[in-house]
């Protein structure tokens, strides 16, 4: 069934070998741009054409048996090399790949077999159709879903996962090289559909695995924010008290103050009036609230986060030069200063905790400059604090706002790291700031 003349072998393996170049290239995030990959793959075809016409002159029955499985091996090393995505995530898009080539190798050898009385051409022409069809399917079904989903296996791919896909791997070879029983029998078509129903579950498996672990962090994510969202309302609540307080202190103490002024004017104790208005004017403006900066919605958040930072006795140093009008919307940079301001004060309470006598800073830096905006933190901290993943344990920073930073920043391709030097905790971003 596989032999022939060797036109019939290069038709074979040009078709075997572009189905799943395409098939991989409609899952993975490539390198280069379209020109430039395709001049790579090119090359890589015709070498695997000589390569593979020189293996099938020498030694036709070796050829046979083994071509599709050493043609992949070359693919899979040549196909990490062109696509972008990690190693691991790479692993698992080729070990999918590999078994959609089995899908249309052996479907078409089959159904030869089967319907065609071992038509050379029924094979070939199956095998485009069916590369067709999965090719098609992953276009407008599952491509989002496979690409979105990678995400997840990115960030939380486990060596467990790592021997699943491996073992995928191994099973799509076991079919693909089983040649122990070449006769067409009942048996055979059965072994041949339990080899693809357990590759293909092992597949769906990995799949539905990641896909329930990213929905779990994406609800995490949300329940973070809404925390998040809970304690700016909090601190607004808190200057809105703040404000009543001062209000009604004001409107108490005015009549007493008028009071002294009247009988001042009356007495005609001109000098004593002027005297006691310089004093008033010099309680008023000792009561103003601090200037941070221009900026009205960040002024305000750094003024309620500061008075709770000095109520924990907490000394705060603020270096902040910003204007009042930011091409960044409000909630987004409200969402970064208010999660690395609290986690801040956290980390500042968790380390007078561990030991009363230390004195916990924090200094916080917020500057523009010209496209870009920088930030910069440093806050006292205990010093075991571990990291996962370049990002702080939840343990360490109260449980709320690393991911809400990182997803901030990542919106305006921002550049950030955590670190911790003899326990202070350092924290720093740069946002390309919006046109």
């Amino acid at each position: 069934m596989l032999g022939g003349p060797l036109y019939i072998a290069l038709i074979r393996f040009m078709i075997s070998l572009a189905g799943t170049i395409l098939l991989f290239c409609k899952m993975s995030e490539p390198r280069y741009g379209r020109k430039k990959a395709a001049v790579f793959y090119g090359g890589f075809c015709a070498v695997m054409m000589v390569l593979g016409s020189i293996w099938y002159v020498v030694d036709w029955e070796s050829c046979v048996r083994l071509v599709a499985f050493a043609m992949y091996i070359c693919f899979a090393c040549f196909a990490i090399c062109m696509s972008s995505d990690p190693v691991f995530l790479s692993l698992y898009k080729l070990a999918l790949t590999f078994y959609l080539m089995a899908v249309f190798l052996v479907g078409g050898l089959e159904i030869a077999l089967i319907f065609f009385d071992r038509n050379i051409w029924a094979d070939i022409i199956t095998r485009i159709l069916l590369i067709l069809i999965m090719a098609l399917f992953i276009e407008k079904k599952i491509k989002n879903s496979i690409r979105g989903f990678c995400n997840y296996v990115e960030s939380d791919l486990d060596r467990f996962s790592a021997a699943v896909m491996v073992i995928s791997i191994l099973f799509g070879i076991g079919f693909i090289l089983n040649s122990n029983n070449k006769e067409q029998t009942p048996y055979r078509l059965f072994q041949i559909m339990i080899n693809f129903f357990l590759t293909g579950a092992l597949q769906y498996l990995v799949f539905r695995l990641y896909m329930h672990i990213g929905r779990e962090q994406e609800f995490q994510k949300e329940n973070q924010l809404m925390k998040m969202t809970q304690r700016l309302l909090e601190r607004n609540i808190e200057l809105m008290e703040a404000a009543v307080e001062t209000g009604k202190k004001t409107r108490h103490d005015i009549r007493h103050h008028i009071a002294v002024i009247a009988e001042y004017a009356h007495r005609g104790q001109d000098e004593k009036l002027l005297e006691y208005l310089g004093e008033y004017k010099k309680s008023l403006d000792e009561g103003i609230e601090e200037i941070i900066c221009a900026n009205a919605a960040v002024n305000n958040l750094l003024a309620a986060y500061t008075r709770r930072a000095r109520k924990e006795q907490i000394e705060v140093t603020l270096d902040v030069e910003l204007g009042e009008n930011l091409p960044i919307p409000g909630i987004d940079l409200v969402t970064i200063l208010a999660n690395v301001y609290e986690n801040a004060i956290f980390g500042c309470m968790e380390a007078k905790r561990a030991s009363k006598e230390r004195e916990c800073k924090i200094y916080l830096m917020l500057r523009r400059k010209k496209t870009k905006l920088v930030l910069y933190c440093s806050n006292s901290c205990r010093p075991e604090i571990t990291f996962t993943n370049d990002r702080p344990m939840m343990e360490y920073t109260g449980g709320i706002g690393v991911l809400s930073i990182i997803r901030t920043a990542q919106k305006y391709d921002g550049e950030y790291d955590f670190r911790n030097e003899n326990g202070v905790f350092i924290f720093r971003l740069i946002l390309n700031i919006p046109s």
